[in-house]
C-alpha cells in the first residue's frame, strides 16, 4: 500500500471518531503549544533585557569602591588620569553620587526624588536622550553651577509636562536652573526611569558632606575594548586598594552576558518541563493504537490473507500514529501562537512566535507520535491471519 494510501486511511480513522482522536491528541497539542509560548515569551524576555542595556549603553563599566580608610582610595584625579593613559580604551569618566530622598520643590509643589550627582560624561556613556535642552557640559562640573537636567516625571509634576527648560527648582534647599530634559521611558511615574535628576558630582558630593567617591561609571571607546578597559581599571584599583574584596568592576557587556545565559538556562528548563506533555502525548497515541490495533483484528486479518506483508500492515499504522501526532502537532502550533501573542501583548513584551522553536516543536511531537507508534504497529504487523480471522 502506498504512503499516499495509508495516511488517506488514517485521516479517515480520525474523522470517523472525532471525539477520540481529539483526546489522544490533547497531550501533544498541549505539549506542542507550551514549547512554543515558552519559547516565544523568553526570546520577547530576552529581546526587551537586551533592549534596556543597550539604552543604558553596552560600552559602560560600572566601578564600586569601599572606603578603607588611609591611603587605600581611589579619587575622581585617578580615574581622569587614568583615561588621559589609556585613550584608545576609556573614552569617559563620570564619578557617581547619590543623594537619597532629597526634598524637591517648585512654586509650593514638592516630591521626594533621588539626586544623582555625575560629570558630562555620563550622558554620552548611558546615551541619555533629551527632549528638552542638553545635558550637563564640562564647564558646569568644573564651575559647581546650580544647573540640573530633569526627568519626565519632575516636568509632569512640576510643569505640567510643559516647557521646563530655565525654570527654577530647589533641590535640598538649594535653587537649581533646569537646563534639559530627559526623555519619557516609564510614563513619567515616580520611582520609574523618568524621576530622575542629575546635578554636577562636586554639588551632590557636598550636599552628602562628603570628598569620597565610592562609585564611577566608565565608558569604554567600544564593545569589542570593553574586556581591555576593565583589566586597566582592575589593575589601576588593585593598586590603590589592594584587596579585591574592597572593589569590583562590572561592564554592562558582562551583566548582559549573566543575564542572558541565565534567561536561556531558564528557557531550557522550562522547554524540558513542557517537554513532559509531549512524552505523555505519546503514551496516549501508544495506548490508543494499542486499542485500535485490537478492534481491527478481523480487518488486519483480512488484508494478510489478500496478501498484505508485515511491513505493509506495520507501515499503515505508523502512518497513522504519525497523522494524529502531525495534526495534533498543527492544532498545538496555531494554539501556542495565538496564546503567546496574547501574553505577549498582556506583558507588554514583543513575542512573535520562533520559526525554530515551531520546527523543532512540530519535528518532536511527530517523531514522538511515530516511536509510540511502533510497538502497536509491531504487534499489528505480528498478528496470525488465521487467529485474526477468527477474531470476534
Amino acid at each position: 500500500m502506498s504512503f499516499k494510501k495509508c495516511f488517506a486511511l488514517a485521516l479517515n480513522s480520525l474523522m470517523t471518531s472525532k471525539m477520540r482522536s481529539f483526546l489522544t491528541m490533547l497531550g501533544i497539542i498541549i505539549g506542542v503549544g507550551a514549547v512554543i509560548i515558552l519559547v516565544s515569551l523568553m526570546n520577547g524576555m530576552t529581546g526587551q533585557v537586551t533592549g534596556i542595556f543597550a539604552d543604558l549603553g553596552t560600552t559602560g563599566i560600572t566601578v564600586s569602591v569601599q572606603d578603607r580608610g588611609g591611603s587605600r582610595k581611589v579619587t575622581a584625579d585617578d580615574m581622569y588620569r587614568l583615561m588621559e593613559e589609556n585613550p584608545s580604551l576609556i573614552s569617559g569618566v563620570s564619578p557617581n553620587v547619590t543623594v537619597p530622598n532629597a526634598t524637591v520643590k517648585h512654586q509650593g509643589n514638592d516630591i521626594t526624588s533621588s539626586l544623582s550627582g555625575v560629570s558630562e560624561d555620563y550622558g554620552k556613556i548611558r546615551n541619555v536622550k533629551l527632549a528638552q535642552g542638553r545635558f550637563l557640559q564640562y564647564i558646569d562640573v568644573a564651575k559647581k553651577q546650580k544647573v540640573c537636567v530633569i526627568g519626565a516625571y519632575q516636568q509632569k509634576e512640576f510643569f505640567d509636562g510643559a516647557f521646563a527648560l530655565g525654570e527654577t527648582i530647589k533641590c535640598s534647599g538649594e535653587a537649581y536652573k533646569v537646563i534639559g530634559v530627559i526623555e519619557e521611558k516609564a510614563d513619567a511615574t515616580a520611582g520609574s526611569e523618568d524621576d530622575v535628576i542629575y546635578i554636577p558630582y562636586p554639588n551632590a558630593a557636598r550636599m552628602m558632606g562628603t570628598d569620597t567617591i565610592s562609585s564611577f561609571l566608565i565608558g569604554a571607546v567600544t564593545e569589542e575594548k570593553v574586556d581591555a578597559a576593565v583589566e586597566v581599571i582592575n589593575k589601576l584599583l588593585d593598586d590603590k586598594i589592594g584587596d579585591s574584596d574592597y572593589y569590583n568592576a562590572i561592564s554592562m557587556k558582562q551583566m548582559l552576558d549573566s543575564m542572558n545565559t541565565i534567561l536561556g538556562t531558564m528557557e531550557t528548563v522550562l522547554v524540558c518541563i513542557a517537554g513532559i506533555s509531549l512524552l505523555v502525548g505519546g503514551i496516549g497515541i501508544m495506548n490508543i493504537m494499542l486499542v485500535s490495533v485490537t478492534e481491527r483484528t478481523r480487518e488486519i486479518g483480512i488484508r494478510k490473507s489478500l496478501g498484505a506483508k508485515q511491513k505493509d500492515i506495520m507501515r499503515q499504522f505508523v502512518i497513522e500514529a504519525g497523522t494524529v501526532s502531525g495534526v495534533g502537532g498543527i492544532i498545538g502550533i496555531i494554539f501556542g501562537a495565538v496564546v503567546s501573542m496574547a501574553a505577549g501583548s498582556l506583558l507588554d513584551l514583543t513575542v512573535v512566535p520562533s520559526a525554530g522553536a515551531v520546527a523543532v516543536a512540530f519535528g518532536v511531537s511527530v517523531g514522538i507520535g511515530i516511536l509510540f507508534g511502533f510497538l502497536p504497529a509491531s504487534k499489528a504487523a505480528k498478528l496470525n491471519p488465521i487467529e485474526a480471522l477468527r477474531y470476534d
